[in-house]
């Protein structure tokens, strides 16, 4: 008996615990049950209360009804002569029964309503978003990035944040970096993003878009994301929806995984459903906001947008012998991440001209003989064609003593035709060796555009890094990016008190020569914090898009390598444009869009190079939009070929065996169309080879250059 009055008094506990409904419920059973009782009292009573009923016009039901319902009944029964004995008794426990239950129990009932509603909103479990709102899943410190970018493109938008972090500390980090007017657009929901079960509270599959986050910081966050993104692939096949969100955006924080995602059709389930799989990289995406934007948003006032310098001056002419050389202290995921980066990106005119003027990478590290190997396999394809540099300065040697050029070994006849090279120093970054060496770097402004960017994990030591270079360095204005974990107001007001010119007098030759010249930090820059990661790259797919397009609809004239006449593309609609463009890009396989990605994002550099070569500065964009002549199409072909070679050779495609076992089809054009089945599957491309060893091919490299002012009118900024 005992054991089933606990299985009683546990149900009831469960239910006044579960819900409202539930509580409301039990409340009008025990209001059933106080009514029935009355109704038996009173009829028990005596025949008097039914007098009474008749006297007062009152139906026999509605008087315990009314004793129950009304507090002031029993007052009006207890004064009234006829109403004695046993049916006054029976309207008192009536009456008890009515102060009970809605005195007492019904404003329990709507205060705990009250309570709970307030506690489910603070917990996340009310649900107000059905359709057009932005989902992020997760949540770390890039989340308010993300959330800026957002509200930038659309100031109206909402925005849901599903995550199993308590809503109450997510709505407390919300408030020191989002504005005070947007939070009320913001809703926290409580839910794990690899669990279904959440989604349809959500309503994902009504969603504009998706951004999948998480905690950068658990070990398992790469997986966990990926088994988010299939979780959802699923959820919307199997659903069958009308509508689905058109992009997904996924976060990455191993730069190997993200890698691998550039040519792995992984997720081809989104491919089906038109759904465009964005991955994401904190470090690369960092890389492209230095080098390409150039732009980053500052914490304390995210609607303001600071700029950062060009590595490469005003850009590089046809005829200038300077090479760019960008350094980087540590060799770190930033590092390496920047590093590629800049190996697809910066590619000049001048190359063609002096094959000594490669672009040159440093990196500097007191393990740079350990961490050397590994970034060598990682890339074993680039290092195949292209030699690097190894110099040791642990001991008190020259650079000329302990340098060497080195590849790795393959069956390639022609070798070192890229126009990159990577250089690799082993040594303490405060040594006199190389504390020396960066001074010649510095005093080298004719041969060399030098930028120095101080990567170490530890912010600390980059800081005094930072501050601490040779005077060389600050007197020759190179810039300095210095890595920031979270805040950057301490580097940027060091630069910004710099900024201002005071005199500086010196004497030459026995005369006073008066000048000015700015303090001595005024050209260092933060950058890598973790809450300004993201940045929107919307311009670069419209870029990569047009590209394809214009690729694949060269179909008529596609055995002369030719993009559509401009004529043809005149009459066509912008509406009619974007629509092939979107379709095209849909059915393109994840390592072709990477790699008219590339092609976008090298645009930045070809518009310095012709701005250069107009005599505008690095930041007139005043003729980008004017035809390009004939002159600079030839020099920049080249260079487009150039950046291609490299871009080929760091997502792992590799140049074709020209000895022994031959896999090229340019040395034996009779197998051309067989050994080109080798491009698909073993990622062999033919054209890995300098610009004038090309065969007709070479016109799309004229073709990309001639389009540049057409692309950027389409695609707008």
């Amino acid at each position: 008996m005992k054991v089933k009055l606990r299985r009683f008094w546990l149900f009831v506990d469960r239910a006044l615990s579960q819900s409202v409904l539930r509580q409301t419920g039990i409340l009008a059973l025990m209001f059933l049950v106080a009514l029935l009782v009355s109704f038996m009292l009173l009829s028990f009573s005596g025949a008097e209360w039914c007098e009474f009923c008749e006297c007062r016009n009152l139906p026999m039901w509605l008087l315990p009804l009314y004793l129950l319902l009304d507090t002031n009944a029993l007052n009006a029964l207890y004064w009234d002569v006829n109403v004695h004995g046993w049916m006054l008794f029976a309207s008192s426990i009536t009456y008890l029964f009515g102060i009970f239950i809605f005195n007492g129990m019904i404003i329990g009932v709507i205060t705990n309503a009250i309570d709970r509603r307030i506690e489910s909103h603070r917990n996340g479990l009310i649900h107000y978003l059905k359709s057009g709102h932005h989902i992020i899943m997760g949540y770390d410190d890039m989340v308010p990035s993300i959330i800026t970018d957002i509200f930038e493109r659309d100031d109206d938008a909402y925005i849901l944040l599903l995550t199993s972090v308590e809503s109450s500390k997510i709505t407390e980090m919300l408030k020191k970096s989002v504005a005070k007017n947007r939070l009320d657009r913001i809703i926290v929901n409580y839910g794990h993003r690899t669990a279904m079960e959440y989604y349809a509270d959500i309503h994902l599959e009504s969603a504009a878009e998706i951004y999948v986050v998480g905690n950068r910081q658990t070990p398992a966050h790469d997986a966990l994301n990926v088994e988010c993104v299939d979780s959802i692939c699923r959820y919307l096949k199997d659903g069958n929806f009308q509508s689905v969100p058109s992009r997904i955006t996924c976060v990455f924080e191993d730069y190997d995984t993200y890698e691998a995602f550039k040519t792995s059709e992984i997720f081809g389930g989104l491919k089906d459903l038109k759904i465009d799989f964005i991955p994401y990289n904190f470090y690369e995406g960092w890389a492209r906001q230095v080098l390409v934007q150039r732009k980053y948003r500052e914490k304390c006032n995210p609607d303001k947008v600071l700029s950062y310098p060009s590595i490469y001056g005003n850009g590089i002419l046809p005829d200038e012998k300077r090479r760019v050389h960008i350094v980087f202290v540590g060799i770190t995921n930033l590092s390496v991440a920047f590093a590629k980066e800049a190996a697809h990106l910066l590619h000049f005119p001048n190359f063609e001209h002096d094959n000594a003027m490669k672009t040159r990478i440093t990196f500097i590290d007191i393990n740079a003989d350990k961490e050397m190997p590994l970034f060598i396999t990682r890339n074993r394809h680039f290092f195949e064609v292209q030699p690097y540099i190894y110099r040791d300065f642990s001991e008190s040697r020259t650079s000329d003593e302990n340098m060497r050029k080195e590849q790795l070994s393959k069956n390639i006849n022609k070798k070192g035709f890229l126009d990159v090279e990577f250089e690799f120093i082993k040594g303490d970054i405060f040594s006199k060796q190389i504390q020396d060496e960066i001074c010649s770097w510095a005093t080298d402004g004719k041969n060399q555009s030098l930028s120095i960017f101080i990567t170490l994990t530890d912010q600390r030591r980059n800081f005094i890094i930072g501050m601490n270079m040779p005077d060389e360095v600050y007197n020759n204005e190179i810039p300095i990016f210095i890595r920031q974990d979270r805040a950057d107001s301490f580097v940027t007001k060091l630069r910004e008190s710099d900024l201002e010119k005071h005199p500086y007098n010196t004497v030459v030759k026995e005369k006073l020569v008066k000048s000015e010249r700015r303090g001595r930090y005024a050209n260092v820059y933060p950058f890598g914090m973790n809450d300004m990661a993201y940045c929107n790259e919307d311009y670069a797919y419209r870029r990569a898009k047009l590209i394809n397009f214009l690729y694949k609809n060269n179909k008529t004239d596609y055995s002369k390598y030719k993009f559509p006449d401009f004529m043809v593309l005149d009459v066509m609609t912008d509406e009619n444009i974007w629509e092939e463009a979107n379709k095209y890009w849909s059915d393109l396989t994840i390592a072709l869009k990477w790699s008219n990605l590339y092609c976008a994002y090298g645009i930045s550099t070809k518009l310095a190079v012709l701005r250069a070569m107009r005599g505008l500065s690095a930041e007139d964009s005043s003729r980008d939009m004017d035809d390009v002549s004939d002159i600079e199409i030839g020099e920049l072909a080249a260079v487009e070929h150039n950046r291609w070679n490299v871009e080929k050779l760091l997502m792992g495609y590799r140049k074709a065996n020209e000895e022994g076992v031959v896999e090229d089809k340019y040395l034996f054009p009779q197998y051309g169309t067989d050994l080109q089945k080798n491009k698909k599957f073993q990622f062999i491309h033919h054209d890995i080879r300098p610009f004038k060893d090309l065969n007709e091919v070479r016109l799309l490299d004229y073709e990309i250059v001639k389009y540049i002012p057409w692309i950027l009118k389409k695609a707008g900024n």
